[in-house]
């Protein structure tokens, strides 16, 4: 009877949890980013990075691009230390909170120090409590990032131009979570140089690892059929939102919880002008086209992919001229991308492909002619941003020659502007060791393969106004 009485005293005061952690990335393959980091920062230095704070709402948690890309670790208000001097990673985890655990589920806290080390590869597992005033009195330099740590539907210029407008606002003025750590480290530590850690990450994350690709592969494909799904649900007199929420849905359906950006669904040219529209709530006209551009967030990676398509299913012969000029100039640029060519060549090579183009299109006015070789001449936009993380992702890939690893965006962008008239298309390629590939070469691209998708039933569907149960 006591033995019985004793093992029931025992039991835990709260539920067991089990334990999320991410399956995506092994911890060898953090190790080896961390060996980057220590050979670029020097045997005297140490970098020290802070992840994401707790979410106060209901938001769905995600942790920020450079601490996850570096540890894979999603508990808010963790720490990442890099010593260049030992070579060692120790990763500082928050005492585990049991009862945050009963509504959020069990994350890596400082209890979980043996798991903890072989999830991640870390040295050492600690408590932030260990974090004291004098714990780097010894560091002579300590790099941080400055730049702002992106989260879920962000990117770097955007968080930059929001902390710009926080600290020009004379009835806020706050310094932005960065500043105010690299302060913190200068005011504890006033003998330590403060350096940038974010160059060296930027670095690291414009080469992207195989098991990277394999993600932003995933995401675009999910973004293509959302895209697929959406154009088989337009109809004229819906409004945007309605393919909105046909693509959302597949991208629920298809595991990715997050979108990496907003929805840009724009239909007529007022809106399409707009090139991050995103209202979405005007009416599809029968005349007009839709561009959509989505993509989701899937295991913190994504993609942006952009198609144009008529509302009711059938391109005029003007859409048809400068759509299909846009898609074989798209064409010509992928055709040539390979390693070792810089991107101003890969222009260069594209504009002499598209010149046999040139002498055979049919251009019914003077202007689009006009406007199509603005594009060829000067690119279009046609190579544009890195994609990972991040959908404007960090770590820039024209700086020198490609090479294998390297993954942006490929958007051709044609404007007649005393018209209104804005056409684009995008797809994100990844260059490979002999060329590259395009992650949303399944997509439909030739005209007429888009008007048979078009308004071919899908899954939008709409409750009336004064629904009620049982209502027919």
């Amino acid at each position: 009877m006591r033995l019985a009485a004793l093992a029931l005293f025992s039991l835990p005061l709260f539920p067991q949890s089990a334990l999320h952690f991410q399956t995506d990335f092994p911890p060898d393959e953090f190790q080896a980013r961390w060996a980057k980091v220590y050979d670029k920062i020097g045997p005297n230095a140490v970098a020290l990075l802070q992840g994401t704070p707790f979410e106060g709402g209901f938001a769905f948690p995600r942790q920020t691009n450079d601490f996850y890309y570096l540890t894979g670790v999603e508990t808010p208000h963790s720490y990442l230390l890099l010593d260049g001097r030992t070579r060692k990673a120790t990763i500082f985890l928050p005492p585990r909170n049991r009862r945050l655990e009963q509504s959020e589920g069990r994350v890596l806290s400082a209890d979980d120090v043996d798991l903890g080390r072989k999830l991640t590869g870390a040295d050492s597992i600690q408590s932030t409590a260990a974090m004291q005033a004098d714990w780097l009195n010894n560091a002579t330099t300590i790099f941080t990032p400055a730049s702002p740590a992106e989260g879920a539907a962000q990117q770097r210029i955007e968080l930059q131009n929001a902390n710009a407008a926080i600290a020009n606002d004379p009835w806020d003025g706050r310094l932005s979570r960065e500043q105010h750590f690299a302060g913190l480290l200068r005011a504890r530590y006033p003998r330590a140089k403060i350096e940038d850690l974010t160059p060296v990450i930027d670095e690291l994350r414009s080469l992207k690892s195989p098991r990277e690709i394999a993600l932003i592969k995933r995401a675009s494909q999910i973004a293509g059929y959302a895209l697929i799904e959406a154009m088989k649900g337009t109809r004229p007199g819906l409004r945007e939102y309605h393919l909105d929420a046909a693509a959302r849905y597949v991208f629920l359906a298809n595991g990715a919880r997050l979108e990496g950006y907003r929805s840009i669904t724009a239909a007529g040219t007022a809106n399409i002008w707009n090139a991050h529209y995103y209202r979405n709530n005007s009416v599809l006209d029968g005349g007009d086209l839709v561009l959509m551009d989505f993509a989701p967030d899937y295991h913190y990676y994504t993609s942006d992919v952009t198609r144009m398509w008529p509302v009711n299913g059938k391109f005029s012969d003007v859409q048809k001229e400068l759509l299909g000029f846009v898609l074989e100039y798209r064409d010509a640029v992928i055709k040539v991308i390979r390693p070792g060519a810089t991107v101003n060549q890969l222009r260069e090579e594209a504009a002499l492909a598209m010149e046999p183009v040139f002498k055979r299109w049919k251009f019914s006015k003077p202007i689009y002619e006009k406007a199509a070789r603005t594009m060829v001449e000067t690119g279009g936009g046609v190579f544009s941003h890195p994609v990972g993380l991040a959908v404007h992702d960090d770590g820039p890939y024209h700086r020198g020659p490609l090479k294998p690893g390297h993954v942006f965006s490929i958007d051709p962008q044609l404007r007649v502007n005393s018209e209104n008239l804005y056409i684009r298309y995008e797809d994100v390629v990844v260059v490979t060791e002999t060329g590259c590939e395009n992650f949303t070469d399944f997509l439909p691209s030739k005209l007429e393969d888009i008007e048979k998708l078009t308004g071919g039933g899908g899954l939008i569907q709409q409750v009336p106004p004064r629904w009620v149960p049982g209502a027919k």
